[in-house]
């Protein structure tokens, strides 16, 4: 119907997590919410099965790949799902499943959307478990800020060149626009995410939101963040279990991003990035061990 907020959320294995987050978007409104089971079979619908009222469809949802598609992927089968509703819903969020969406967030970040229709995406302030501002809203890196950002933010977190790539989260209740957010929450026009082909499923995890939020910018969408809505996210449920192998992903997907957006002369440089971030995941992969 329209001004409907669908919801779709990604699961790997969160457990009572995913029934925490189904249970604040059907609290906050969501007309509908697909999960999408990326974890061990049945997973999803054990965690829901105390979910009260939450069971009928079309409510809710499970949406089994029988395995493990990845985040991207995973949200694309979530997208199609809903579009094959009798009437499918206008707005769309995106969620992990480790997260909690406050109270009157969907309808702000909707407020938000609906006042700039210029604008595809629109990302909430995301606070971590201990209350604190997680880094959501960034920029686009030029690719001195992006190895720089690479190499010294393991060190030096408030460096110079991640300062510009990431100059921090608005305060405050202030809607403004935004290079990229975070893809563990945001909320989009369906129609939009349809006109761009969801997300790149050549990103396993991470930078898929990256991809995402770089080709509306190109297709002449805005992308947006508003302070007017918050959710509580516990990071890492999934990462702490294979910690290495999301490592990898992580600086994979960081090199895909980079070839596939580095134009002209600059692409000159890329056996330099390649060096970079291959520097870069050797010094991450120590320290990890080391803390281990």
């Amino acid at each position: 119907m329209p001004g409907e907020i669908g919801a779709v959320v990604v699961d790997h294995d969160a457990g009572p997590l995913l029934e925490g987050c189904v249970r604040s978007l059907l609290d906050d409104g969501a007309g509908a919410v697909v999960v999408v089971e990326n974890g061990a079979p049945g997973s999803a619908a054990a965690a829901l099965d105390g979910l009260p009222g939450a069971q009928p469809p079309p409510t809710l949802h499970i949406v089994r790949p029988g395995r493990n598609v990845g985040y991207g992927a995973g949200v694309n089968r979530g997208l199609a799902a809903l579009a094959g509703r009798p009437v499918p819903p206008e707005w769309v969020l995106v969620s992990n499943a480790d997260l909690v969406v406050h109270a009157g967030a969907l309808v702000a970040l909707r407020a938000a959307l609906e006042s700039r229709p210029a604008w595809a995406i629109v990302g909430p302030r995301i606070l971590t478990e201990a209350g604190d501002v997680y880094p959501s809203v960034r920029r686009f890196p030029s690719f001195t800020d992006a190895a720089g950002h690479a190499l010294l933010a393991l060190f030096n977190p408030e460096n110079s060149f991640t300062r510009r790539y990431n100059p921090g989260t608005p305060d405050g209740d202030v809607v403004t626009e935004a290079g990229w957010v975070s893809g563990s929450c945001f909320l989009a026009r369906r129609s939009a995410l349809e006109e761009l082909g969801g997300f790149d499923e050549a990103y396993f995890m991470y930078n898929e939101d990256m991809d995402l939020c770089w080709r509306a910018h190109h297709a002449g969408w805005g992308v947006g963040f508003a302070g007017t809505a918050e959710v509580t996210h516990v990071q890492g449920v999934s990462t702490a279990r294979h910690p290495y192998r999301m490592m990898a992903a992580h600086h994979r997907s960081a090199l895909r991003f980079t070839f596939r957006t580095t134009t002209g002369w600059r692409r000159l440089a890329l056996p330099l990035a390649v060096v970079v971030l291959g520097l870069r995941m050797a010094i991450a992969t120590a320290r990890l061990a080391l803390s281990r």
